[in-house]
């Protein structure tokens, strides 16, 4: 398997790993059909639980990956700013689409984590295929909560149908190659505008986690929720030490 992408161009490796990471987000989602599990309060917990598990691995996307690599490139004063202006956008954004009667929190965060992401996958291809090959497990395990806990969202509401949710999640997982792509050919001779993308998507998913997506976790008397936070930054913790 890696003689043959040895042989590929970076263009195609871009692809492969891309559309790796990518998939896990409709199988998240396809995990998500799976419903009626029993005991009932079992069900409702373990739910809880995946949505701040997904909490937990956005954080350390943030924390980890985002404001690091976006501060290594972006100086202080810009990297702070766009940082605020992410929070503040997302804040705008999320003010517009509650006043429409949605609720897309975890979508929006899962978009905005998966792309800055598969942008850096393209950049790191180009010095480091080991260091890609890692980011892509760790994007794909990151995608496959967050695929779960935007599907059980937008459902919840009954005004879409499982399978054009389905299609959706797919046509975003097909984000990750553009993304890749303008990563290794575009960014990765600008690391300042990287750098900013980053740090612009690192303030919108922290305003989104704790105005939408923690409070959602939160389940009085149960401690598994709080855990699944704990185990989803640590996933990310592993994966920051890894690299």
């Amino acid at each position: 398997m890696l003689e043959f992408l040895d042989s590929l161009p970076q263009w195609g490796i871009a692809l492969i790993y891309s559309m790796l990471a990518g998939i896990a987000i409709p199988f998240g989602a396809l995990f998500a059909r799976i419903e009626h599990i029993h005991p009932k309060w079992l069900e409702k917990e373990f739910r809880h639980s995946v949505i701040a598990f997904g909490g937990g691995a956005l954080i350390a996307a943030v924390s980890l990956v985002l404001v690091p690599k976006g501060i290594e490139t972006t100086p202080p004063f810009w990297a702070v700013a766009w940082f605020f202006a992410g929070g503040v956008c997302f804040y705008g954004l999320d003010r517009v689409i509650q006043s429409h009667g949605g609720r897309f929190s975890q979508l929006i965060a899962m978009v905005s984590d998966f792309i800055p992401e598969a942008m850096a996958l393209g950049a790191i291809l180009l010095e480091d295929k080991g260091s890609a090959l890692l980011l892509v497990l760790l994007i794909g395990l990151q995608n496959l909560p967050e695929g779960f806990n935007a599907y059980r969202e937008i459902i919840d509401r009954g005004r879409h149908k499982a399978k054009v949710i389905l299609i959706w999640f797919f046509a975003i997982s097909l984000m990750g190659p553009l993304s890749a792509f303008i990563g290794m050919t575009f960014l990765s001779a600008q690391p300042a505008i990287m750098g900013g993308i980053m740090m612009f998507a690192a303030g919108g998913i922290l305003y989104l986690v704790f105005q939408d997506i923690a409070p959602q976790a939160y389940l009085k008397r149960k401690w598994a929720p709080p855990l699944g936070a704990v185990m989803g930054f640590g996933l990310g913790l592993i994966g920051h030490m890894m690299l």
